[in-house]
């Protein structure tokens, strides 16, 4: 069994993609320092982090999917040094939800790892996260949702305030098991997080290349209010699916079609500011009363007292939205363009195959998968 299994929960927009992109792809190398990441792919910890928080839909998912949690932890069973478990869903859970996971990595010694953030940037970043998931909600309706009772719940205050998620996981422990570790501040190197959290779960930091990291990168304040103004037309049951929700939202049409516009960076509203401000100054009278390890500095929760002047949500015009939109449609027009250029040369390509045997074979020696293709266009139509 791992001696020791860290686990991080995020939370939510705390460099966590970042992290986890540098741990995957350098898990050899983790082996060879003593520290496993167990699983096949990054999914396999979102997946658990599902089965974790008892998902109701889990008896819809394929066995390669229900069983992930399984599998992660007969992995760690088999191990004998460190080994790490990621993912920000799991800071979802419920109290009970985490004392069974902590049970069920027994009698490895768990620690949790919280990579936390100051409240405001936390919020902005983490209500455009929100509508890359397919979210319609106004910044407004984001900022005055109750915290949810729901395990399932992530885009809410149940997962971005680090003391209410410290509150249902931290009692399990011992509080020298419980890490803290605050983002630095943007005038430090942002390798800093990275040479920290992996120091702390027994990594040499030096030894990994930093180059196969990338920024899970922001809209601007009218991008992002055009993107949720388009999901209001995506609310149909085929664009609920989570491939979906990732590759045509997230990936598609946000990461590669709104981002690189830039934009006005925003705030949230004024009342939303102040409810940050009180929820940064609970958790660090939290976290020093509760006596937690902190890997970095604990005053870099609160929000500062003086913010840079930026834009608010409110401020963004009809004309703004209009012009992004038909930009945006422009953009997509080429991109029909270019797509049915590039079918209709795989179809003229396959119908050449089709015809010239030679040609088939050194296609399908190629492309595996033609193969299949071209046995089901050689069976006649009923």
């Amino acid at each position: 069994m791992a001696a020791k299994v860290f686990l991080h929960l995020g939370l939510p927009k705390t460099a966590t993609t970042y992290l986890q992109t540098l741990m995957w792809a350098d898990r050899d190398l983790m082996r060879s320092q003593g520290v496993l990441l167990p699983g096949r792919e990054r999914r396999d910890h979102l997946w658990s982090s599902r089965i974790v928080r008892e998902d109701p839909n889990l008896a819809g998912y394929d066995e390669r999917r229900r069983t992930a949690w399984d599998r992660l932890r007969a992995e760690i069973a088999a191990w004998d040094g460190n080994a790490v478990i990621s993912h920000e869903f799991f800071a979802g859970a419920s109290a009970e939800q985490a004392v069974a996971m902590i049970d069920a990595l027994a009698p490895a010694e768990v620690h949790l790892v919280v990579t936390a953030r100051e409240p405001v940037g936390l919020f902005a970043s983490s209500w455009q996260e929100s509508l890359k998931n397919r979210e319609t909600a106004t910044m407004a309706e984001y900022a005055t949702a109750p915290v949810s009772e729901s395990s399932q719940a992530i885009w809410n205050w149940r997962t971005l305030d680090v003391r209410l998620v410290l509150e249902r996981w931290a009692p399990a422990l011992p509080p020298a098991q419980v890490h803290v570790l605050p983002l630095p501040g943007a005038e430090s190197p942002r390798s800093l997080i990275w040479e920290r959290f992996a120091a702390l779960i027994g990594l040499d930091p030096a030894a990994f290349d930093l180059s196969a990291s990338f920024p899970n990168e922001s809209m601007g304040v009218v991008e992002a209010e055009t993107l949720r103004r388009i999901n209001l037309h995506l609310q149909d049951d085929d664009f609920d699916k989570p491939f979906d929700k990732g590759v045509y939202i997230r990936t598609f049409l946000a990461d590669q079609r709104l981002v690189p516009r830039g934009g006005d960076r925003f705030w949230p509203d004024p009342d939303a500011i102040a409810d940050c401000r009180a929820r940064g100054e609970a958790a660090v009278a939290h976290i020093r009363e509760a006596g937690y390890d902190v890997v970095g500095d604990l005053e870099s929760l609160r929000v500062p007292a003086e913010l840079p002047e930026r834009r608010t949500v409110g401020t963004v015009t009809e004309a703004e939205v209009a012009a992004t939109a038909t930009a945006l449609a422009g953009r997509m027009l080429h991109d029909v363009r270019d797509l049915t250029k590039e079918r209709n040369r795989l179809q003229r390509q396959l119908a050449k195959a089709q015809a010239e045997p030679p040609l088939r074979a050194a296609l399908v020696h190629r492309w595996p998968w033609l193969g299949r293709v071209l046995s089901r266009s050689d069976t006649p139509s009923p």
